[in-house]
């Protein structure tokens, strides 16, 4: 068995009246993949954002490897995000640098590589990833699907601990979806821990060690995915799956 990377326990959150994560509590094993589904607003994004501290949370602990809890006072957040990186549905890239910029700015001023080394593990990467072409190129010269590959590799970069991807695919046309998965794919035959947030079932069937169906704030439902998605005990579970996949 491996070990537990992140333990999220009892974590509540609201904006103003509403409450979005209510009582959430999911551990994840190192080299894991765990995806999260539901209907918008059920939680998914907000519950990532927590884990990387993006949010604070009202009540409840998010712990990684057993020594740096993310939701204590005065944490250093900057530690937190240099083991845990995340990629969003926007791609965040900064339109004036090159894509080779983009990629070697945060191993600088972050982790103090020189640029030498943070240029060589960025072409290192971008060739990993088929980009080894764009590396002097601009953001608006890519495709969405190329732009979405490119902030991947700012996130491995980083050399995190952990992987945290929110609905990456989401804004892309179907036809480039395809490329980003097999970017999250590659990830997880490395041996990378991924916490994913996805509407992308079949690749959640694929790829996951273990899905968590979030519904209004709780985790209604987890388990592997040959269980939760084909023969899930839920009825809120079934009725959602009814509607995503038609």
């Amino acid at each position: 068995m491996n070990p537990t990377m992140l333990r999220v326990s009892d974590v509540w959150k609201s904006f103003g009246q509403e409450s979005v994560l209510r009582g959430i509590s999911v551990d994840v094993t190192e080299h894991e993949v765990v995806v999260l589904i539901g209907a918008s607003g059920s939680g998914k994004s907000t519950l990532l954002r927590c884990i990387n501290g993006l949010e604070t949370v009202d009540a409840g602990s998010i712990v990684l490897d057993n020594d740096l809890d993310v939701t204590a006072f005065r944490t250093d957040l900057d530690a937190v995000r240099r083991r845990v990186g995340i990629v969003f549905q926007s791609y965040n890239l900064f339109p004036h640098m090159t894509v080779l910029k983009n990629i070697t700015l945060g191993q600088r001023k972050v982790l103090g590589r020189s640029s030498a080394e943070a240029q060589e593990r960025g072409r290192q990467l971008l060739a990993r990833f088929g980009l080894e072409d764009k590396a002097d190129e601009y953001p608006d010269r890519l495709s969405g699907g190329q732009q979405q590959r490119v902030a991947i590799v700012r996130a491995v970069a980083m050399s995190p601990e952990m992987l945290l991807f929110d609905e990456i695919t989401s804004a892309l046309d179907p036809l480039l979806v395809g490329e980003v998965l097999e970017a999250v794919r590659e990830l997880k035959e490395e041996g990378m821990t991924i916490v994913m947030a996805t509407h992308e079932m079949g690749f959640a069937r694929d790829v996951a060690d273990r899905v968590c169906f979030l519904d209004a704030g709780v985790v209604l439902e987890q388990g592997p995915p040959q269980e939760v998605l084909r023969d899930p005990t839920e009825r809120r579970t079934r009725d959602f799956l009814a509607r995503i996949l038609g």
